[in-house]
């Protein structure tokens, strides 16, 4: 028994080191240990799961004692969603970790399939994990892809401003999608949201360079990834 749980750990530590790897050689924050700590600690714990019942074998039917194999791996399963939660960074219009986090999980998964002796199921599954992570990395970057901002631009209230904003819009190779805007009477100002779409990386700072100088315009704020609110 322990040279067949010493073979399925073995396994767990080169499959997930493999994942981990390649998690570690882009830089992410759940790395080559993380991935090998996970996916031998599944295995290990798939084998007691599955050993737990030969050991408490004695016990009758009627013994408050019940034997689930499938209660640890399922518990594995729904606790690594904490570690994954961790490894997900969520900022200002951005959020980083999701496929690592993912990764973690699907580790766990090849650790409980190797300790339950389903080696065929693990091996595939990390060479197709394999080749999501880096191969499809390659070819994401050819897809083409929608960017979006949203720009916020405060000045005194006259129609010439906006004129002057859409005609300096108008000379970039992007989509204004829509215009909102709003009025402050005491004040007699004009702040207007607009959201911006490119299938090009949009550089902002020759557009809010040439904003800046139109003197009604005061204030000017460019967020990546704006929403229409």
């Amino acid at each position: 028994m322990w040279l067949h749980w010493s073979y399925e750990l073995g396994l767990a530590f080169i499959y997930g080191g493999l994942i981990g790897f390649e998690r570690e050689y882009h830089g992410e924050p759940a790395g080559l240990r993380t991935n090998i700590l996970v996916c031998i600690g599944a295995c290990l714990l798939m084998n007691l799961s599955l050993y737990l019942p030969e050991v408490y074998h004695n016990f009758t039917v009627s013994s408050v004692i019940r034997m689930d194999p499938a209660r640890i791996a399922s518990y594995t399963i729904a606790s690594i969603g904490f570690l994954g939660g961790g490894a997900i960074i969520k900022g200002k219009n951005v959020i980083k970790g999701l496929t690592t986090a993912a990764g973690l999980w699907l580790v766990t998964a090849i650790g409980l399939s190797l300790g339950a002796g389903f080696y065929f199921p693990a091996t595939l599954t990390t060479i197709l994990s394999l080749f999501v992570l880096y191969y499809l990395r390659q070819i994401r970057r050819h897809i083409p892809k929608q960017y979006s901002a949203l720009l916020v631009i405060e000045c005194t209230c006259n129609y010439e401003s906006l004129e002057y904003i859409k005609e300096i819009l108008s000379a970039y190779p992007f989509k204004v999608k829509f215009i909102n805007f709003s009025y402050k009477k005491g004040e007699n100002r004009m702040i207007y949201k607009i959201y911006i779409t490119s299938h090009q990386k949009i550089e902002p700072k020759n557009l809010l360079d040439e904003l800046t100088i139109i003197p009604s315009i005061d204030y000017v704020n460019w967020t990546e990834g704006g929403n229409i609110r």
